[in-house]
């Protein structure tokens, strides 16, 4: 079976390597990498929705981590129904899935696991430090930003090289999110680890709006 020459064709977005080693493989369907991750999510992680769909399609499989990562609702309350402490639980590579639901942007997933136990500010267990906000932030989901603030996310998570939902946000250039993050309390003289302020990572990425904003409110 040619696992490794498979997740390199999803990563790549390869969908005609991937086609025709499906062809020859149907099982590949089935696949993990060493990980632990499948190869749904790996198209999920990767961004490639048309061989994601052309999994879903051959029949993969999905437990609760990859019902969640391509927003199937049903088959997630399935999963949660008949033990909710799966709500609370992680995928292969340490996410928790709630976070999963974050930060591909299922807004309605996330309430739901919310509802049955999950933990909003839960870690990632890899070493990463990922959240549901941080995950949130970091791919512009303003809604689910709001509601996990609202919810009661910490505005001043640190994670990574000493980032915070702030500084997240202000170098991605998300103007809204970090409105709200402030409006909820977040930190505007947080620093990175190596130094730089929201206002300095907002300017190093060429977000003026961002910049503009932070240097209005700076005291």
């Amino acid at each position: 079976m040619c696992t490794t020459e498979f997740f390199e064709a999803i990563r790549a977005g390869n969908s005609a390597t991937v086609s025709a080693l499906l062809e020859a493989d149907a099982s590949l369907a089935f696949a993990k990498n060493d990980s632990g991750v499948s190869a749904v999510l790996m198209s999920v992680y990767t961004g490639r929705r048309e061989i994601r769909d052309l999994l879903l399609s051959r029949g993969a499989a999905l437990q609760i981590h990859e019902a969640v990562a391509v927003g199937n609702v049903d088959r997630v309350k399935q999963f949660v129904e008949k033990d909710s402490s799966i709500a609370r639980s992680f995928s292969p590579d340490g996410f928790p899935v709630v976070a999963l639901a974050a930060v591909f942007g299922y807004l309605e997933i996330a309430r739901y696991l919310a509802t049955q136990g999950a933990d909003i500010n839960a870690p990632a267990t890899n070493g990463s430090g990922y959240n549901a906000l941080t995950g949130a932030v970091a791919n512009g989901h303003t809604e689910i930003v709001k509601w996990l603030l609202e919810s009661g996310a910490d505005p001043n998570y640190r994670y990574g090289p000493g980032y915070s939902p702030l500084l997240t946000a202000a170098a991605n250039g998300h103007l809204e999110i970090v409105k709200l993050v402030l409006a909820h309390g977040a930190d505007l003289r947080a620093v990175t680890n190596d130094g730089r302020s929201a206002l300095a990572l907002a300017s190093e990425r060429n977000h003026p709006a961002v910049a503009e904003h932070l240097q209005s409110i700076a005291v």
